[in-house]
């Protein structure tokens, strides 16, 4: 079973094509999962693949495309729910 991980990103993630760089580069690493932004302000994130993948997508989502500033993201260990792609929403 893969593992999972719930994100939540904050800073400059909206308007800057965030959640189109997210679903193609977790795509090019093999998750699955999705991304959608919130009314505050934030994205949400939920990613699942192999524990090495999953580090390497967290790493480059602390950069993100060009035009996104991070300031932090929070994220916890969930149950996989075992999708089949990686979507955006």
């Amino acid at each position: 079973m893969p593992t999972a991980r719930h994100l939540i990103l904050h800073g400059r993630v909206q308007g800057v094509f965030y959640r189109d760089w997210t679903v193609e580069t977790a795509r090019s690493l093999g998750l699955t999962g999705w991304v959608r932004n919130l009314p505050d302000g934030t994205v949400e994130a939920h990613l699942e693949g192999e524990e090495t993948a999953l580090g390497r997508m967290i790493d480059a989502m602390h950069d993100g495309p060009p035009r996104a500033s991070i300031d932090r993201i929070d994220q916890r260990d969930i149950p996989a729910e075992g999708f089949d792609r990686f979507e955006r929403r």
